[in-house]
């Protein structure tokens, strides 16, 4: 079966139907990474149950890391679209904050075979696959940190703040995600740091 060069960029979907079959893709990914962990799931298991040809499947994403990191994106796009706040700017940015990614946490923790298939896809050779990455500030988790922030034209100190606050959730939901640290350790932590790092 023919896969496409290492380090090649994603297709990105441009038609309704593209985005709905990316959209499948990601939606079968998730269920059989939360059925059977990221070890047994096979790329063309997931082609198949998304109803997509496997070529298909390795345009959008061209390796079994870049698929997960996409449901990690995926996910978390989901879950703030859930939870979007309708003012552009927190009262009390740190706490809203804070609490924002311990929720994050929880909601991605509810699946744990699946949070550790996003978590092990992202410690691996994932860079070399995918160049181009972007800044994780402009993701819409950091984006949304901005708008709570009530950044607008957001400075390079406004950017690492959030990107120090992305790398920080990471690391205290990966210590959740293998006991290292309990859950009310984790989101003490996590309050903490956003005070630390928010605080005028």
């Amino acid at each position: 079966m023919a896969r496409p060069a290492e380090g090649r960029q994603p297709a990105a979907p441009v038609s309704r139907g593209q985005i709905a079959r990316r959209v499948r893709i990601l939606r079968a990914a998730s269920e059989l990474g939360a059925r059977e962990g990221l070890a047994s799931v096979q790329m063309h298991d997931v082609a198949k149950e998304a109803g997509v040809a496997i070529a298909t499947l390795y345009r959008y994403f061209p390796s079994k890391p870049h698929l997960f990191m996409a449901v990690m994106e995926w996910h978390i796009e989901q879950f703030l679209g859930d939870h979007e706040t309708t003012a552009d700017a927190a009262a009390d940015p740190a706490a809203e904050i804070a609490e924002l990614l311990i929720a994050l946490s929880v909601k991605l923790l509810d699946s744990p075979l699946l949070a550790s298939a996003v978590a092990t896809s992202s410690f691996t050779e994932y860079t070399s696959a995918v160049p181009a990455r972007i800044d994780i500030v402009d993701s819409a988790l950091g984006r949304t940190i901005l708008r709570l922030l009530g950044v607008g034209e957001a400075s390079e100190t406004d950017r690492s703040r959030a990107r120090l606050l992305i790398y920080g959730w990471w690391g205290l939901f990966v210590a959740m995600l293998t006991e290292e640290l309990s859950t009310e350790e984790a989101e003490s932590n996590m309050r903490l740091a956003a005070r630390l790092l928010l605080s005028p």
